[in-house]
């Protein structure tokens, strides 16, 4: 394999606002579909052979939008189950439970379908996907295989890649719209790119302001 390639979709209404987002199916905003178009030239040169997306709106469109052909649909790609906290803000979580981190606390039991996740358990899907990407990889040996999915998820994966516990993903930041790449360097695994955008003075068209919030 060349490079495991991963992509955090674009922008939607509440990563604008700071709202943790999982299983909530939300489209992109304006600016996530051009932080999405944008990716096209900060994939062009990589020799992309297979790609696996998160099954939710946000990340199929973003791989429509960044050109990625033929995308497999994989729901083991999907954001931290956020149980309880789902649409709620980490300042909003904070006001009951001051020391929260999400990180090493996990979330507040939510509903049956949906009863929020633990950083172990996150990791354990993490190690599910890095298994399904080394077997893909045994196939074919020279292209990139690439991963569009959450911010969370996406975080522990990269911790996971690198030997690291599921926790110390807290200490990789993703954008929305943003490209990282994992490699290997003599053998070891290496992160090679982390946390890349096109600046929004290159996006088509104009741009409005949007603060970017760590949330999925």
């Amino acid at each position: 394999m060349g490079e495991l390639i991963l992509i955090r979709h674009g922008e939607t209404e509440w990563s604008r606002s700071g709202q943790h987002t999982s299983y909530t199916d939300l489209p992109l905003t304006p600016l996530g579909e051009r932080q999405a178009r944008a990716l096209a030239p900060l994939l062009a040169d990589r020799l992309i052979t297979l790609t696996l997306v998160s099954p939710l709106v946000r990340a199929r469109r973003t791989a429509e939008l960044a050109g990625l052909t033929g995308p497999r649909i994989t729901p083991e790609l999907r954001e931290w189950d956020y149980g309880g906290y789902e649409g709620v803000t980490t300042d909003e979580i904070r006001l009951t439970r001051p020391e929260w981190n999400l990180w090493t606390d996990g979330v507040a039991p939510g509903p049956e379908a949906h009863p929020g996740e633990t950083p172990a358990e996150v990791g354990v899907r993490a190690d599910r996907v890095l298994a399904d990407v080394a077997e893909a990889a045994d196939r074919d040996r020279d292209g990139d295989i690439a991963l569009v999915a959450h911010s969370h998820f996406l975080r522990v994966l990269t911790a996971r890649y690198l030997g690291l516990t599921p926790a110390e993903g807290m200490l990789f930041q993703l954008a929305t719209g943003a490209v990282s790449r994992l490699g290997t360097e003599h053998g070891n695994p290496v992160i090679t790119a982390l946390n890349v955008t096109l600046p929004e003075s290159l996006f088509p068209g104009a741009v409005p302001e949007s603060p970017e919030r760590d949330r999925a």
